[in-house]
């Protein structure tokens, strides 16, 4: 298993951490993290990141009740992005859509 510390983060700290749902293979919402965001995320087994706005960690779901349980997290050949594979309790988008992916800017279809 890798080290967090040994992944690739922007010169913020941070690299883009992408959540899809384990067993829909559905794209749910793209968030930051830093290396104590993924530590954090390893130990307790739900989603932490780190909010650039807010400037503070959060764990999806800590509010809303909408959690997000983590089966695995990869990370890809650049070692610069983390996809966390989830069971996600609740829409992951702040709307209340399942996905904060639900908006086309071109129609289904075209190329």
């Amino acid at each position: 298993m890798l080290d967090p510390n040994e992944l690739v983060y922007d010169d913020r700290g941070l690299l883009p951490a992408i959540v899809q749902d384990a067993t829909t293979n559905e794209v749910l919402m793209l968030a930051w993290a830093d290396a104590e965001a993924l530590r954090r995320t390893l130990e307790s087994r739900t989603t932490w990141f780190w909010s650039r706005s807010r400037q503070e960690y959060w764990n999806k779901g800590a509010t809303s009740g909408n959690t997000q349980r983590v089966r695995e997290v990869r990370y890809d050949c650049d070692k610069d992005a983390v996809l966390m594979l989830v069971d996600a309790a609740g829409p992951a988008c702040h709307t209340g859509e399942n996905s904060c992916f639900y908006r086309s800017l071109s129609e289904p279809g075209e190329q």
